[in-house]
């Protein structure tokens, strides 16, 4: 009977293969042979995880690092293996891209074990090259294959991101500034939760590539170094967008001012132009003895017309001017 029978039945287990070398692999459920590569995926916040970990005699200090609720994206390397831990975009339909999932693996120069809570698409994509005899043929090729897959879905979101700042730059004018305000900020912050995690991964990588000389093939070190320069531009990209979107909210604020200047001026020019008449009919409304033309039947016409004078004079001086 295979000694992965306890590991397969365990709520904790997700997946796991046996490579052959030739691009497929055995499921460890059906492994009858258990020598070869392994690559066994796991929920690290599943009953039983610590266990499963200890039974494949993981370091206990590697399954701390492994198993931990939080952590940053960072490599240790140890005498018995390296822990790789990285964050991946969370492309699960209907979750936020920003909720960045924790990807960890344990590395061994013959045997990856990889551990997540949420689904990862880009684990999913290297199982289904292996389930269809097309994926990598040793462990070490599998987690540059897989490390691959995570920068391609990076690669998608940043292009995402970058494509709607495009658009918002398009529209930036008046008739929609409270809307694209919200936006931009929105796509900064969100800018800048992708951009804290991709970092340290790029530091990652890197410390990986140094490291990695006994557990890693000569191509595919050199393979995670090109990756980690992916990720370079990827947070390169990321502080682009986020320049941008500082400079498209100063000109948002700026044409909110504009706005405010265009308005304050109209009714200060109304204000003027309605100010003498305002001073006249105040004037010939005193309820007092005196007011001339209060028996002249044209007294009313007489201002009216002066009034009006008052309006056009101030119309013509405004022009004159160029205020209007």
């Amino acid at each position: 009977m295979s000694n992965y029978k306890a590991l397969t039945e365990s709520p904790s287990y997700v997946f796991g293969f046996i490579l052959n070398g030739k691009g497929a692999g055995v499921p460890l459920d059906k492994v009858s042979d258990e020598s070869g590569p392994l690559w066994c995926h796991l929920d690290f916040l599943e009953e039983g995880c610590r266990e499963q970990l200890a039974s494949l005699k993981v370091p206990e200090h590697a399954i701390d690092s492994l198993t931990r609720l939080d952590s940053r994206p960072r490599t240790n390397v140890h005498e018995e293996g390296a822990v790789l831990i990285l964050r991946v975009i969370n492309m699960n339909p209907g979750e936020d891209p920003n909720d960045m999932v924790s990807l960890r693996f344990w590395i061994e120069a013959d045997r990856i074990i990889s551990l997540r809570h949420k689904r990862v698409l880009s684990t999913q994509d290297v199982k289904d090259e292996i389930v269809s005899g097309k994926g990598p043929k040793t462990t070490s090729e599998l987690l540059s294959t897989v490390i691959e897959r995570v920068a391609d879905r990076i690669a998608d979101y940043v292009d995402g991101v970058e494509a709607k700042m495009l658009e918002y730059e398009d529209a930036a004018d008046v008739e929609n500034i409270v809307k694209l305000r919200a936006n931009v900020s929105n796509l900064r912050r969100e800018a800048a939760m992708v951009r804290r995690y991709l970092a340290p991964q790029r530091e990652a990588l890197e410390a990986l590539f140094r490291q990695s000389a006994t557990l890693l093939v000569k191509e595919d070190r050199h393979y995670v170094q090109e990756l980690s320069d992916r990720i370079i531009r990827y947070v390169e990209d990321l502080d682009l967008v986020r320049e941008k979107a500082v400079v498209l909210q100063e000109e948002l604020m700026n044409l909110t001012a504009q706005q405010q200047n265009d308005r304050m001026y109209v009714l200060s020019i109304v204000a003027v132009i309605f100010l003498p008449i305002s001073f006249v009919t105040g004037l010939f409304g005193m309820n007092v003895a005196g007011l001339p033309g209060l028996e002249t039947p044209s007294a009313f016409f007489y201002v009216a017309m002066a009034m009006t004078v008052m309006v056009v004079g101030a119309l013509a001086y405004f022009r004159f001017k160029k205020w209007l």
